[in-house]
């Protein structure tokens, strides 16, 4: 995959801390609260140095050690440039440092990314907001015509759609966005440089190229998707965003994790009935029954709940 990159990092931020947060980035392989909290107690680059020593830390993520090699990171560094991207940290202007910090590190997963691997020629800061839009790969016509309603008239009146670029659901808020001009942003659990899935490879360059980013909390040349990845995403997807919307989900859909991070993080977590027919609501009707989401049938109807 070949992209174009305009904005650029923070220069005043010096090389070795940016290779020092790369370099945690890449042995944490996804959320780490024990390499949060030596960070918070250390500093940055005295922390990268501790884990390059072995110093014993409960509940540190080992890596392989390839990963843990002193020149792995600025490897991982030049191959992001050289794609066009950028690493950028929580020192760099661009860091959603407000938005993260509802990520309080109580248990688990619920800790900030210690960097992310970006591309493209958006911003992680939007003048009007972001708004997460999540459903069913094995969506119906009817959920996609809803997403695309959705999403294209939040892009038109300029807000950033977040979601993560996969079939269904997702690539319908994309296009959706892409279609009137807007900004959006795909959030994967691969890498920067290889679309997921291969067959989106087009429309990740499209968001790359038009006002949108490609995510990943992986560095490129690297990362390959797994269930633990996917996972973490579901929390950084609606970390990113202002609200975060399902549009269809079975009984047991991933997306509704989607909603749970939502409310976790203290943000509007909402959910589009459909047909009671149809299996695929029945994630967002027991959702919105249950009392997790509330129910919104269109973009006015998500900004109110935003208000």
């Amino acid at each position: 995959m070949v992209f174009v990159s305009v904005p650029s990092v923070d220069s005043a931020i010096s090389d070795s801390r940016r290779e020092a947060w790369a370099f945690l980035s890449v042995v944490s392989d996804g959320p780490s609260a024990a390499l949060v909290a030596l960070v918070e107690e250390l500093g940055v680059e005295e922390a990268a140095a501790a884990v390059r020593d072995r110093v014993p830390v409960e509940g540190l993520p080992l890596g392989s050690e390839d990963l843990r090699r002193g020149d792995r990171a600025a490897q991982f560094l030049e191959a992001t440039e050289h794609l066009g991207g950028r690493f950028v940290t929580p020192d760099d202007a661009e860091w959603p440092r407000e938005r993260f910090s509802a990520l309080t590190g109580a248990d688990g997963d619920d800790v900030s990314p210690l960097g992310l691997w970006v591309l493209g020629t958006g911003s992680l800061h939007s003048d009007r907001g972001m708004i997460a839009i999540a459903g069913s790969r094995a969506s119906t016509a009817y959920g996609e015509h809803v997403t695309s309603e959705i999403a294209g008239d939040l892009s038109a009146t300029g807000w950033t759609v977040v979601s993560t670029g996969s079939f269904g659901i997702a690539s319908a808020a994309h296009r959706a966005a892409l279609a009137v001009g807007g900004a959006t942003i795909a959030v994967t659990s691969a890498s920067i440089d290889r679309a997921h899935p291969a067959a989106h490879e087009r429309m990740f360059r499209d968001i790359s190229e038009h006002g949108g980013l490609v995510v990943s909390e992986y560095p490129p040349t690297h990362s390959v998707p797994s269930r633990h990845r996917s996972l973490a995403l579901n929390r950084l997807i609606p970390a990113l965003s202002q609200a975060s919307v399902v549009v269809e989900t079975g009984w047991r859909g991933g997306s509704r994790d989607i909603l749970t991070w939502a409310s976790k993080l203290g943000r509007p977590a909402l959910a589009v009935p459909g047909p009671v027919t149809s299996a695929a609501s029945e994630g967002c009707h027991r959702a919105i029954r249950e009392g997790h989401a509330a129910l919104v049938t269109n973009s006015a109807d998500v900004v109110a709940a935003i208000a």
